[in-house]
């Protein structure tokens, strides 16, 4: 065979190669293609330092193979032979991680007006996408079938954005803080909308402050019935009781427990103020908290960290950076800033967000299960793009290394969304949902924000293409 017939065969042999990755993206728009810089290839990332989700020290000069999105082989850069038709990455000065699996997420964003909620599933969805996140829960809804055809966009390609658990619309009961959630009433209200959203194509269930014992067991029941999860804000129900009563998750780790108020009425919400106090008055080591914590290890209860949204409003605290903060539109940063500078002012206590660290440190230390999720509702400012990232610094504040601050933020979401044989870590025979980030955050964690390309199942995005475009769109769509 002469050297012009073998010039032939590799452009005809690159040429299919080529062809097979483009038509992983070819049922996105033109404008989503724009953000691919990997498309579909076969990859090596080489000397890279990597944090693989699984809670093991970081390691240095690895290489990982990655064929038809799945990854193949992890090992010691010096180990691995030199591979033919794969697309070279050089990792050195950079980190990998696996994609984020956030368990606490909305596809919806606070209104100036405070108790307003508007849905931007547009620029969210690529947002934790650039941001890192491969799979979220969106941990309830205000606009369900707005979250259930974005899932179905998504797992069939027509556009970039993390899997999605989708949350049914919130189970409350009156009053109800936002004009878009329903009032429930009775058992039955509750059996039948489970029922019917789950025929819908939600994947789990979020009950809210005001359910009484009897909706609790129904929602949990009917939802165990079909196979699906339940997590909760609560209020009228005690952690302690909802444990009992079978709940899968509470949300907010410690920070709304009203299982400390004196003299709380069943089936009733406290006053805010009296679950701040009683929790600000709370030892994070001492014997009262530690009951609580056994009982929820003992249930099977995980609980999610969402310090994002309680660093908000905790004074002294850093205020949102303008590269977050440069993507809302001009009414929405404003409302932000104008709140901000006024808790910033106030004398609030500045303790509660180091106390609700230490009490999450704890409950890991004593064997419990705690997940990561950011909640962007409060009065604004925790923005898809930069809150996942600013969640795992958060619990590195806390007191966990990275590799557990990781591993919270990804293996442990993705167990507890029972996919964690295929996501979740870097490991070989796992999806390639990865994090490639351009410096080394084992030494300095505020380096964690230079995300360079974020791969879901290969794929790899240019996660600055995707925040030039969404500048300036939260607020919009």
């Amino acid at each position: 065979m002469n050297i012009r017939m073998l010039h032939f065969i590799c452009l005809l042999f690159c040429f299919t190669v080529e062809a097979s990755a483009s038509s992983d993206i070819d049922k996105m728009s033109e404008e989503d293609r724009a953000h691919v810089i990997f498309s579909g290839y076969d990859i090596l990332i080489e000397n890279v330092q990597l944090i693989d989700g699984t809670g093991a020290a970081p390691r240095q000069n690895m290489s990982v193979l990655v064929r038809n999105g799945i990854i193949e082989k992890v090992q010691p850069s010096d180990e691995v032979l030199t591979q033919d038709y794969v697309q070279k990455i050089d990792g050195t000065g950079k980190t990998l991680l696996p994609g984020f699996v956030m368990v606490h997420e909305h596809m919806f964003y606070p209104a100036p007006k405070l108790g307003e909620l508007n849905a931007y599933p547009y620029s969210f969805s690529r947002l934790y996408l650039a941001g890192g996140s491969t799979t979220v829960r969106t941990a309830g809804s205000i606009a369900p079938y707005g979250d259930i055809n974005l899932a179905k966009a998504i797992a069939a390609g027509k556009q970039p954005g993390p899997d999605i658990d989708v949350t049914g619309p919130y189970l409350e009961a009156s009053p109800v803080i936002a004009i878009k959630q329903a009032e429930l009433e009775g058992v039955e209200s509750i059996a039948r909308t489970v029922d019917y959203w789950a025929g819908a194509g939600v994947t789990s269930f979020k009950v809210y402050n005001n359910l009484s014992h009897a909706q609790l067991r129904t929602a949990i029941n009917t939802a165990h019935s079909r196979g699906m999860k339940v997590t909760g804000h609560l209020c009228s129900i005690t952690y302690a009781d909802a444990a009992k009563l079978g709940i899968d998750n509470i949300e907010h780790s410690f920070a709304v427990a009203p299982d400390f108020v004196a003299n709380k009425q069943a089936d009733t919400c406290p006053d805010p103020r009296e679950v701040f106090s009683s929790l600000a008055t709370l030892d994070p080591d001492g014997d009262e908290l530690g009951t609580l914590i056994k009982l929820l290890i003992e249930k099977n209860v995980a609980l999610t960290s969402t310090l994002p949204i309680f660093e908000a409003s905790t004074p002294g605290r850093p205020k949102t950076p303008d590269y977050a903060l440069d993507l809302l539109i001009p009414e929405l940063r404003q409302s932000y800033e104008r709140i901000w500078q006024r808790i910033h002012n106030s004398a609030l206590s500045s303790n509660y967000l180091s106390k609700l660290m230490r009490m999450e440190k704890r409950f890991v230390e004593m064997g419990g299960t705690l997940l990561a999720g950011t909640d962007p509702t409060g009065y604004g400012g925790v923005i898809p793009g930069w809150s996942a990232v600013r969640e795992v610094q958060l619990l590195i504040e806390a007191g966990f290394s990275i590799s557990e601050a990781v591993k919270i933020s990804t293996l442990n979401g993705a167990r507890f969304l029972d996919k964690g044989r295929s996501i979740g870590s870097v490991e070989p025979g796992k999806r390639a949902d990865l994090i490639l980030i351009d410096g080394n955050p084992v030494h300095d964690p505020r380096q964690l924000v230079n995300i360079e390309y974020v791969f879901k199942e290969g794929i790899g995005f240019s996660a600055k293409s995707i925040f030039e475009a969404m500048k300036g769109k939260v607020g919009l769509y």
